[in-house]
């Protein structure tokens, strides 16, 4: 079986803004970016400024035949709508985001743009990659900042304390990413680069100013080790045809087997293997009823489970009945 990683690839589709893509190849969508690795745009000399993954816009003149669904990102992302309107959900939030509008999601953090369309719009983002995946990881903003230290501290306490994901913008950050949006339609060189530099400096300083005006309820566990162990805990009824051991699930919260035993015996109730064989059990009794033209060994398999004899067994033992008795009882209830 392959190895995902539940934080940098928690859902079927990778961040790749491929829909985003395929729309500007077709026409429909102008984008205009600065980028590394897989996201849409002209692409920044390989080595340098790579924690700069993305930074531009999106110009939809009209309604559009597609979506990005939901999605995390490899770094921090401040998004503006500079006109129009657009879906946007993060984790349990839902908005219709209006003109004027700034969001903030973390790496962790599954989002998804429009629902399921994306509506005409302009809509810019900068994602930086600050060296995190999991909420208890110190926060590494690029050395070109040129925020003082202690304003930098307060930056990464506002932006990772709080978990409220949309704001309105104010006029600096306004300003600040409408030169952005010159700044990136500009070609590859180091000049242009620079500039756009100083424009995500001028974002920055403007969103520090932003919320500390504001004064978010800031709440220190949503960077805790607990919070890391409970977002893998979310993530993992969605993958768990994985081959897990203890080893590998502390290690996708960056911690200890202890450490990480420690907060899912305190989260759960459960020993991680244990809670483990409680969601594959969980989602294999949901599979047998709602799919009833697969097997009992096919099930096996897509629940992890190497047997479909094993597979058994565990079940009779954690529902007190068979695998293919649940099904049969629960049908007769249809």
């Amino acid at each position: 079986m392959s190895k995902k990683s539940l934080f940098r690839k928690p859902v079927p589709k990778p961040d790749s803004c491929e829909a985003l893509k395929q729309a500007a190849l077709r026409g429909e969508v102008r984008i205009e970016a600065f980028c590394h690795g897989n996201y849409p745009g002209r692409p920044l000399p390989a080595g340098k400024d790579e924690l700069l993954r993305l930074v531009g816009h999106w110009d939809a003149p009209v309604d559009q035949n597609w979506g990005l669904d939901w999605h995390c990102n490899e770094g921090v992302e401040i998004g503006f709508l500079e006109a129009g309107r657009l879906a946007f959900e993060v984790d349990h939030y839902a908005s219709e985001l209006q003109s004027g509008t700034i969001t903030i999601t973390r790496p962790w953090q599954r989002h998804k743009v429009g629902n399921p369309n994306v509506p005409a719009s302009r809509y810019h983002w900068i994602i930086l990659d600050v060296g995190i995946r999991h909420p208890h990881q110190t926060w590494k903003w690029p050395d070109w900042l040129l925020l003082p230290k202690e304003e930098l501290a307060n930056l990464t306490k506002l932006l990772s304390h709080n978990e409220q994901p949309v704001w309105r913008a104010n006029e600096p950050v306004i300003k600040g990413f409408q030169a952005l949006g010159k700044a990136v339609s500009l070609e590859v060189n180091p000049r242009n680069v620079a500039r756009v530099k100083l424009w995500i400096n001028e974002i920055l300083m403007a969103l520090l100013d932003l919320l500390q005006e504001n004064q978010p309820h800031l709440d220190q566990r949503l960077s805790s080790s607990e919070r890391a162990v409970r977002l893998f805990l979310q993530n993992l009824p969605r993958h768990i045809d994985e081959a897990w051991t203890l080893e590998r699930m502390a290690g996708e919260c960056g911690m200890g087997r202890s450490h990480f035993s420690h907060y899912c015996k305190q989260i759960t109730n459960y020993t991680p293997l244990e809670y483990l064989t409680r969601c594959r059990m969980d989602v294999a009794a949901e599979i047998l009823v709602k799919y009833l033209s697969k097997s009992i060994t096919e099930i096996a398999f897509e629940c992890g489970f190497q047997s479909s004899q094993y597979f058994a067994t565990v079940f009779t033992r954690q529902k007190g009945v068979s695998p293919r008795a649940f099904r049969n009882h629960r049908r007769g209830f249809e």
